[in-house]
């Protein structure tokens, strides 16, 4: 159950200012490092900049279910945020990346080290999947999930 609450907050942990390969170049790793570099900032507010904004729009986490907009997801990860001093996110060597015209989505696995407010470390595998829209000449988050196995990987 621990690992859940972890995986909760870190999703809300995934995303400052946008690196130059997401001001109309492309998605790479160095943007996608830069969202989860956001996320460890513990500001939501910088994490909304690769979000889009509005109704109608889902985030898969741990739990609840679903989000159905930035707004949700920002409000119910917030209270979990404060359980923790620090995240830190590494993107694995199996990121693919998939541009399609406006739309690119990505695929990934990330190792993440957390710590509790009450210095507990807790390393963890997480898998992220996201799909990209570039508007206004900047790549945004249109829909995302994030999720952790079951078991630890072998």
């Amino acid at each position: 159950m621990r690992n859940l609450a972890v995986v909760v907050v870190l999703l809300v942990v995934l995303g400052s200012a946008m690196p130059a390969s997401a001001k109309g170049g492309t998605v790479d790793k160095a943007y996608l490092q830069e969202i989860l570099d956001t996320w460890s900032s513990f500001d939501l507010n910088k994490a909304g900049q690769y979000y889009v904004q509005g109704p109608g729009h889902l985030f898969f986490d741990i739990m609840p279910l679903k989000y159905n907009s930035w707004d949700e997801y920002k409000a119910g990860v917030q209270p979990l945020l404060k359980q923790y001093s620090s995240f830190k996110f590494k993107i694995n060597d199996d990121l693919e990346i998939h541009p399609a015209g406006n739309l690119t989505w990505i695929v990934a696995t990330l190792d993440v080290d957390t710590t509790t407010a009450g210095g507990e470390k807790h390393p963890l595998v997480m898998r992220w999947t996201a799909v990209f829209e570039k508007q206004g000449g900047r790549w945004i988050i249109q829909h995302e999930h994030v999720s952790v196995p079951m078991s630890a990987p072998k």
